[in-house]
């Protein structure tokens, strides 16, 4: 079985997303790189390439969750899954203040820490572009309020 994503399933799920990161809202046609189509739970946990096991997300966002679909609560020891895009609201586990993004509940705060949402770069990225008024898109508008 391939693991390879053809070009008909990325733009599915890259038009269900707005184009959006699904993580952290950036706008694709504003990032550098093109963004990846990650699985949700990874293909080594038993991840399929079925579309609801498939997001869209830049490729920072991608990159530090990588295989992860939980950790280690910071507060409790316990163990936290990752906010999937697929089944919990955006708007219900995080928050923006600004450019940056506050966790409401301990899948945001494990989310947001594993995918380094908040590191230095990725919120001077948001606060050029917010300036630009390129942060929040309209994509990004319509993905919060999906759920």
């Amino acid at each position: 079985m391939s693991n390879r994503i053809d070009s008909e399933t990325r733009q599915i799920v890259a038009s269900h997303a707005n184009f959006v990161c699904e993580y952290y809202l950036v706008a694709e046609e504003d990032a550098y790189f093109r963004f990846q189509i990650e699985h949700i739970i990874s293909r080594k946990h038993g991840g399929t390439l079925a579309l609801e096991n498939l997001a869209l997300a830049c490729i920072f966002c991608n990159r530090y969750k990588g295989s992860d679909i939980a950790t280690l609560s910071s507060e409790t020891g316990g163990l936290i899954g990752l906010y999937n895009p697929r089944t919990n609201s955006w708007a219900g586990h995080f928050r923006l203040d600004g450019v940056v993004i506050e966790p409401l509940t301990d899948i945001g705060e494990a989310t947001v820490r594993i995918l380094q949402m908040n590191h230095n770069d990725q919120i001077l990225e948001r606060e050029i572009l917010s300036r630009r008024k390129r942060y929040l898109s309209e994509g990004a508008i319509s993905l919060i309020k999906e759920h």
